[in-house]
């Protein structure tokens, strides 16, 4: 995985816990005790597995609900790092649909050995988009908060269901855009 999704994930950790939670979860890891974490490296996606069951073992959240509420911030912090990425969409379901044929070839072109997942998108209505996410990764939690942060950059109202396929490697959500907030 990218290291900024690491570098991201422990600024979330700081400032939604502290930095002592931060330093404990990396102990109780052993996950970048030594050397922290860079934004340009590449990590094990198990670094991060560790890292969340770390901060689950710490706080008492759920597993599931961390890695979403992460999906979010990361979507935000997104909006700020790579703010070229978002000047085109109107809206929530239009930026989604083009995540595979304009995000993701942008981002290869940044972290060409970047392992992104896949999204196969269907428009079934303006207001209804169905995203099939598949990746290597148990990670459907953060591609769910993902959504949910795009919603909330987007001040759209979404209804999202899902549907777990294979673990969480593969995800069916279907998203329907209710109104602007």
């Amino acid at each position: 995985m990218l290291g900024v999704v690491f570098t991201e994930f422990m600024e979330m950790v700081e400032d939604e816990f502290s930095f002592d939670v931060a330093d404990e979860i990396m102990e109780i890891s052993g996950v970048g005790v030594e050397t922290g974490f860079t934004a340009v490296q590449e990590y094990s996606h198990t670094d991060m597995v560790k890292l969340v069951a770390a901060l689950h073992k710490v706080t008492g959240m759920d597993i599931d609900a961390l890695i979403t509420a992460f999906g979010q911030h990361l979507f935000q912090r997104f909006t700020v790092t790579h703010s070229q990425f978002f000047s085109g969409a109107t809206c929530s379901l239009d930026f989604l649909e083009n995540i595979e044929g304009y995000i993701h070839v942008e981002v290869k072109k940044l972290y060409p050995n970047a392992e992104l997942p896949t999204f196969r998108c269907i428009r079934h209505a303006p207001d209804k988009l169905e995203m099939n996410y598949k990746s290597k990764r148990p990670f459907g939690d953060l591609a769910h908060g993902l959504i949910r942060g795009c919603g909330k950059h987007f001040k759209d109202e979404l209804d999202i269901e899902r549907t777990d396929r294979n673990g969480l490697h593969e995800v069916q959500f279907m998203v329907c855009r209710k109104r602007p907030v």
